[in-house]
């Protein structure tokens, strides 16, 4: 403590006894100030209320309104003033008149001049008081009306000046000084009597000396690896330091206990401790550690005489051995974990995996309850959920737990409850002491305890802080029960795992997503039409949605549009993708566009998309590929485009199967390649097969093994399409894909003779009238009379046009369909078009009743002109 003391820059004592003289100080230079603050305040408030009682006193006084009308007020009110100035102690009463005109003053020379002041709130009847330079010096002044007869006739002014108002200030200062000073002084008298009693306890030393000593101390009795006890001659325990307190066992508030009152403390350590005798390396054993205690007297304090023990621990090596093992099994499981946990992004497969790997090594029996939400890939609610046990792992079948798969409401006083409402994880080490666990099902938790189960963990499963489930480890088999270090092994299995259910229900939210954007983008019902009878099949891949796509569009003059597209890849961005080529390929066979030239418009359009033409930063496309077919019932022939898609196949009536040579195409989006049509001849009764790489290709076969198992399954030409599909999926699809499957089977169909009329027309305006006879004739042979005069029009327009503005051969056709077709063919390839007529012209005004007429009309294009063509409702029989 001498060497401490040495060259100490201030004592703790006298740093106190300065802070105590600052503070005191600095009180009462607050108190003086406060003082005289509220003197000057009290003297000034005191002087504006004399001020308006003496001019209220003057302005109330008798002959004051006799003295204002008199012809020299003055001379009346000056001597008034001043002798009532001199009684009431104040500086000056000045009368006057409205305008502000002196009548008096203490200075005769100002009688007669403008007061100085402000006088407006006083003319309106208000008493006004203000601090002014007046001609006495600064003034505190008030003015209040006279009144005569009701009205304010003068004014009257009286006021102290500043310097006699801080003159009673200055009077009342050394007062405040003096008592200030005084306190000032007792303060510091105690303050030093406080700091000198200070100083000794001690011993002089500055602040860093005292921290230093009192740091030396803590190290060495608290960082040091022995156990260190002192004891007095009573038997009574002085002190321990926490090595002691743990080796013993001894409670926290061990220190001052007599030591053979203490908890815990083995019986032979205990009669060492109390004899006091010289103790050197003796060793004894305290429950499962061997101790090696020293033991010396001394005398604390300069009391009686005690002892100073030492106590080392010689197990910890076992103990370290013990833990290092404990350790090492801890992180395997940990890594087990961490390897057989989420080797699938599917929710339950994940938690079963958790419920496995937990048992036998870690618990005998361990569940997984996951909330609903959590199965469908939603985040679960705010409120504690309904959970579904969804994994379940056991050394044996037969224990009374709820089962897989029972819906779960844990009641609030359960241990499981109070996990899912404070996200933390708890330990029950004996369940027969659980009366919360108990009350969940009373009959059941009897069953349990029971069968043998008797210590349980249950830990919440969190992901973002967000809730997913519960893990609950319980045991039965194994006789200890779950210790605090299960219970941090237990919280950090269930970490890990929780991140690994959170990215399996993201997964599934995301896949659910695409699910429903693809469903909602794919044909739900098929459009009604009389050329194919149709069945679809899709299947979405194994690892996701892709962007395989198809559609089937009626075209007029009986024709059908049959569409297979594939974008590569999966996932929302592919199903995205999907709808919007789909959409452009409706739209552009609204065109009645060939398929080739279809197909190199989608081109363009694909080529635009990945050029970021639509204004989107990732919204290009990483491939795709398109098969286009066009069926005409008229003819039974199709017309076939592809790009880079593979070809279609074909069952013809006898139940032969072909796969036609087809130009392959370039896929979309690389440009600068041409798309070719190829013409196929499709007799009623055979079916078209389109479908995508999916169906055929797998990493177990090659393609061309797929195309034979293909040609096998469809070898039958008496099926429905229904039945093909099944067959062919049963043939090429025994699990499910790892890619899209997207299947179209159509078998054609034929327009009878008997419902098609066609003539040739002679290139001369006057076989009109001769077209529209035969229509209705034909009409009347079809049973649609309704539809005559409206076919008149439509069929006098059309054929008028063709002869007008296109060229020979002009040719007329009638279909009888679900719709009234008519078309005109001629050899020109210029379009007619809508256009408004003026009030002269002649013509312009027959393609607007063809619109109105049809349900719908347009134009298409062949290799040798073009046809025009227009639609009409069937009549309804029952209006018939």
């Amino acid at each position: 403590m001498r060497s401490l003391s040495r060259n100490r820059p201030r004592s703790v004592a006298r740093q106190v006894f300065v802070l105590q003289v600052a503070i005191v100080v600095l009180l009462a230079a607050g108190a003086v100030l406060a003082l005289v603050l509220q003197s000057r305040h009290d003297v000034d408030r005191e002087a504006r209320t004399r001020s308006v009682s003496v001019a209220q006193t003057v302005a109330h006084s008798t002959g004051m309104c006799a003295a204002l009308r008199s012809s020299d007020p003055a001379k009346t009110l000056q001597p008034l003033a001043e002798s009532t100035r001199k009684d009431a102690g104040v500086d000056f009463i000045v009368v006057m008149d409205t305008q502000g005109i002196r009548y008096s003053h203490p200075l005769p020379d100002r009688i007669g001049k403008r007061f100085v002041g402000t006088i407006e709130p006083s003319l309106a009847g208000e008493v006004h008081t203000e601090s002014v330079q007046g001609p006495l010096g600064r003034e505190i002044q008030a003015v209040v009306p006279v009144y005569c007869d009701g009205k304010v006739t003068g004014l009257v002014s009286a006021g102290l000046t500043v310097k006699n108002v801080s003159g009673v200030v200055d009077r009342q200062l050394p007062v405040i000084l003096g008592a200030s000073a005084a306190g000032l002084a007792l303060a510091t008298v105690g303050a030093w009597l406080i700091s000198r009693r200070l100083r000794r306890q001690t011993h002089g030393l500055g602040p860093e000396e005292m921290t230093r000593m009192y740091e030396h101390h803590d190290a060495v009795l608290h960082a040091v690896r022995e156990g260190v006890l002192i004891t007095d001659g009573g038997g009574r325990l002085l002190l321990a330091n926490d090595e002691a307190k743990r080796l013993l066992k001894l409670p926290a508030d061990a220190e001052g206990q007599y030591i053979g009152n203490l908890p815990g403390l083995d019986r032979t350590v205990c009669d060492l401790l109390l004899s006091g005798r010289v103790a050197t390396d003796e060793v004894h054993e305290a429950g499962e550690r061997l101790l090696v205690i020293n033991q010396r007297p001394t005398r604390p304090g300069g009391g009686p005489e005690g002892a100073a023990v030492t106590i080392r621990d010689s197990t910890e090596m076992r103990v370290l051995s013990t833990r290092a093992d404990a350790a090492r099994r801890r992180l395997r499981l940990l890594y087990d974990a961490g390897v057989g946990v989420g080797t699938t992004l599917d929710v339950e497969r994940t938690a079963q995996e958790l419920a496995d790997v937990a048992v036998p090594r870690f618990a005998d029996f361990a569940t997984v309850e996951l909330a609903e939400a959590v199965l469908h890939g939603d985040e679960p609610g705010g409120t504690a959920p309904d959970l579904l046990r969804t994994g379940f792992s056991g050394i044996s079948d037969d224990v009374p737990l709820y089962p897989r798969g029972r819906l779960i409401d844990f009641r609030a006083s359960t241990p499981q409850a109070r996990g899912l409402t404070t996200g933390r994880a708890e330990l029950i080490p004996d369940l027969a002491d659980a009366p919360g666990w108990y009350a969940q099902d009373p009959e059941r938790a009897q069953a349990i305890l029971d069968y043998g189960v008797h210590s349980l963990i249950t830990a919440p499963l969190k992901a973002r802080g967000a809730v997913l489930g519960l893990v609950n480890f319980w045991r039965s088999r194994k006789e200890e029960p779950f210790d605090e270090e299960d219970l941090s092994l237990a919280e950090e299995l269930v970490a890990r795992a929780g991140v690994t259910i959170d990215n399996a229900r993201r997964y599934t939210r995301e896949h659910a997503l695409a699910v429903t954007l693809q469903r909602s983008l794919l044909p739900r019902d098929l459009p009604e039409q009389s050329g194919v009878e149709v069945a679809h099949f899709y299947l979405p891949a194994q690892s996701g949605v892709g962007g395989d796509w198809f559609d089937v569009i009626p075209l007029p003059g009986s024709r059908v549009a049959l569409v297979v597209g594939d974008v590569v890849g999966h996932g929302l961005h592919a199903a995205a993708a999907m709808g919007r080529l789909r959409t452009a390929v409706l739209n552009f066979s609204s065109l009645d566009l060939p398929p080739d030239e279809l197909l190199a418009r989608l081109d363009d359009l694909v080529q635009y998309i990945d050029q970021g033409g639509d204004g989107g930063a990732d919204g290009g496309l990483l491939g795709a590929t398109c098969l286009y077919a066009v069926y005409d019932a008229v003819t039974q022939r199709c017309t076939v485009a592809r790009a880079g898609h593979v070809p279609p196949a074909i069952v013809r009536p006898d139940g032969s199967v072909e796969i036609p040579e087809l130009p392959a195409g370039a896929p979309l989006g690389l440009g600068g390649f041409p798309f070719e049509s190829t013409e196929l001849e499709l007799p009623e009764g055979s079916q078209l097969v389109l479908y995508t790489d999916g169906l055929i290709e797998d990493r177990a076969r090659d393609i061309d093994e797929g195309l034979d198992l293909l040609r096998a399954a469809l070898a039958h030409a008496d099926r429905k399409p229904e039945d093909t599909c099944r067959a062919v999926l049963a043939q090429l699809l025994p699990v499910r894909s790892r890619d899209d499957v997207a299947l179209l089977v159509a078998r054609t169909s034929a327009l009878p003779a008997d419902r098609i009329a066609e003539w040739e027309v002679p290139f001369e305006p006057s076989s009109v009238g001769a077209m529209r006879a035969h229509a209705v004739r034909k009409l009347e042979e079809w049973g649609l009379s309704e539809l005559a005069f409206g076919t008149e029009l439509v069929l006098s327009e059309l054929i008028t046009n063709a002869i007008r503005h296109g060229s020979a051969p002009v040719r007329v056709r009638l279909l009888f369909d679900r719709m009234l077709t008519c078309e005109v063919f001629d050899g020109s390839s210029s379009s007619p078009r809508l256009h408004y007529a003026t009030t002269t012209d002649e013509g312009g005004r027959g393609l607007f009743l063809v619109a109105q007429i049809s349900r719908r009309w347009g134009a298409r294009y062949t290799p040798d002109g073009k046809v025009l063509w227009s639609e009409q409702t069937l009549p309804d029989p029952e209006d018939a």
